[in-house]
C-alpha cells in the first residue's frame, strides 16, 4: 500500500499500471470472479489511492477486456455463459477467417504472427499458462491485424479481448496446465503456413471449420468450476 502511494505521488500513469495489474491478479486468482462489481472507492480505501486512480485502472482492464462498463454503474468483471461462448465462437469464425482470407490475398508479413507461435511452444514447454494465453490472444489479434482492414479490426478486438480475458480467469483459477494446447499450436502453425504460401481460400475454411469443432467440443470439456485440484486439465477455450 505504502509503495503504491509512493508511486501515485510519483507518476500517475505508473501507479495506474500497478492498480491494474493488482486488480488484474486479483481477477485471475478467483478473487474477483466472474459478475462482480469493482466498487472504485472500497477498492480505493482498501489499497491507499485515491478513487479516480481506481477509476483509470479499471479503464485499463476495460480497454483489455477484464472488465465490462455501463455508464453511470460500477464496471464489473467479465462474464460469459455457457451460450456467449458458443456464439462468439461462431463470430470468431467468420471474422477470422475473413482475415485471414484478406491477409494471403495481400502476402501480408506473417513474420510475427511466427514470432507468436514461437513464444506459445516457448511458454507451452516451461508450462507458463497466463503467459500462453496471453499469446494466443495475441496471435489472433495480430491476424486480424494483417488483414490490413480497419473496420475488421475493430470488430475483432470487440470480440477477442472479452473472451481471452475470461478465458484467462477461468484457466489460471482452475490450475489449468498448458497441455490443452498440445495439438493446437500445430493448428496455429497450419495457419500461419497457410497464409504465407497466399492460400487464403483453404486458410479461412480451415479456421471456420476449427472454431465449429472447439464450439461442439470445447465449453463442454472446459472447466466449468475454477476449483479442480492441480494437475487435472481441461481442454481450453482456442
Amino acid at each position: 500500500m505504502a509503495k503504491l502511494k509512493k508511486l501515485e505521488a510519483a507518476s500517475g500513469s505508473l501507479v495506474k499500471s500497478a492498480l491494474a495489474n493488482r486488480l488484474r491478479d486479483e481477477i485471475s486468482s478467483g478473487a474477483l470472479p466472474p459478475g462482480v462489481r469493482i466498487i472504485e472507492g472500497t477498492w480505493g480505501r482498501k489499497l491507499g489511492v485515491a478513487q479516480g486512480s481506481i477509476r483509470e485502472a479499471i479503464n485499463l482492464l476495460a480497454q483489455e477486456g477484464f472488465v465490462t462498463k455501463v455508464s453511470g454503474r460500477s464496471a464489473r468483471v467479465v462474464s460469459l455463459n455457457e451460450q456467449d461462448v458458443l456464439h462468439l465462437y461462431e463470430i470468431r469464425g467468420a471474422i477470422e477467417g475473413l482475415a485471414a482470407r484478406l491477409a494471403a490475398a495481400r502476402q501480408a508479413d506473417v513474420a510475427k504472427l511466427q514470432q507468436i507461435v514461437d513464444a506459445m511452444r516457448r511458454a507451452s514447454r516451461k508450462n507458463r499458462t497466463a503467459d500462453l494465453v496471453d499469446a494466443d490472444r495475441e496471435f489472433h489479434l495480430e491476424l486480424c491485424r494483417i488483414s490490413d482492414n480497419p473496420h475488421l479490426v475493430e470488430h475483432a478486438g470487440r470480440v477477442l479481448l472479452p473472451f481471452f480475458a475470461f478465458a484467462r480467469i477461468r484457466i489460471i483459477a482452475s490450475k489449468q496446465d498448458t497441455s490443452a494446447w498440445d495439438r493446437d499450436l500445430e493448428a496455429h502453425q497450419r495457419v500461419v503456413d497457410l497464409v504465407r504460401e497466399g492460400e487464403g481460400e483453404v486458410a479461412e475454411q480451415y479456421i471456420r471449420r476449427a472454431m465449429a469443432r472447439f464450439a461442439e467440443t470445447a465449453y463442454s470439456n472446459w472447466e466449468k468450476t475454477p476449483t479442480r485440484s492441480k494437475g487435472k486439465s481441461r481442454r481450453a477455450p482456442e
